[in-house]
């Protein structure tokens, strides 16, 4: 079979496919979509333009997916949105609200409420219901209790260059900017890491965890290292008013 073949096979295969789940009761606003037979679409749910459902994906009523999003043997939940973004081999919960732009990887298990946002990264972790990533995220290998809140840069440090190990985090913990939780470690039940921190050892349920160098001021480094700098945006300013 020549590419012509194959390509004009595989439309015709689409066609009948979105034809199939048109007649059904999916809610289509352009034909820009791409459907694997095997996909399974509740009635009433919404499939937005530049679309790819592929393999065994499942797709509950009330869901919205898309703009241009991948969905590739994942189920979404009821009430879920899944916008401009990719997920793999994973399990969506109720009343989600995915992207835009997250990487949703093979493993992610999440239960009802949960907010994954722009620019978050999930790999083999299971979150309890109502836990909040908003952004610039990194959780694989990790098991989330209920309705956390992940402060922007968090990282999961899994990976040491030959085994991946679990991070554990208790219910309604609080994962401050940019902290770095290195597995394997344990974050308890209404715990907090402060932001800036690396934390490597298991924070007590309802503790603090800190991690900071002691901070220092050299008097006038910044004025001496900058003067370049400053002059040279000077004379930029003063160009563009003369």
């Amino acid at each position: 079979m020549t590419a012509r073949q194959r390509f004009e096979a595989a439309q015709r295969q689409y066609a009948e496919t979105f034809e199939k789940h048109l007649d059904n009761g999916v809610e289509f606003v352009s034909r820009d979509v791409y459907i694997d037979p095997e996909v399974e679409i509740a009635p009433g749910a919404v499939i937005l333009p530049g679309c790819i459902l592929r393999g065994k994906t499942k797709v509950e009523a009330g869901c919205v997916i898309g703009p241009n999003t991948l969905l590739e043997n994942t189920t979404v939940g009821e009430g879920s949105t899944v916008n401009a973004s990719q997920c793999y081999d994973s399990c969506l919960g109720k009343n989600n609200r995915i992207g835009p732009f997250t990487h949703v990887r093979p493993g992610t298990v999440t239960q009802e409420g949960v907010h994954l946002g722009a620019y978050v990264e999930t790999k083999n972790v299971n979150f309890a219901e109502g836990n909040t990533v908003s952004h610039l995220t990194y959780i694989g290998d990790a098991d989330v209790g209920k309705y956390c809140n992940f402060g922007c840069g968090t990282v999961t440090c899994n990976y040491d260059g030959e085994g991946k190990f679990r991070t554990t985090i208790g219910d309604y913990a609080f994962i401050g900017c940019n902290t770095n939780l290195v597995a394997p470690v344990k974050v308890g039940d209404h715990a907090y890491t402060a932001a800036g921190s690396t934390i490597g050892r298991d924070v007590p349920a309802g503790a603090l965890g800190i991690e900071r160098g002691k901070q220092a001021a050299i008097e006038g480094w910044g004025e001496k290292k900058l003067q370049k700098y400053i002059a040279k945006k000077q004379k930029l300013e003063a160009e563009k008013k003369g």
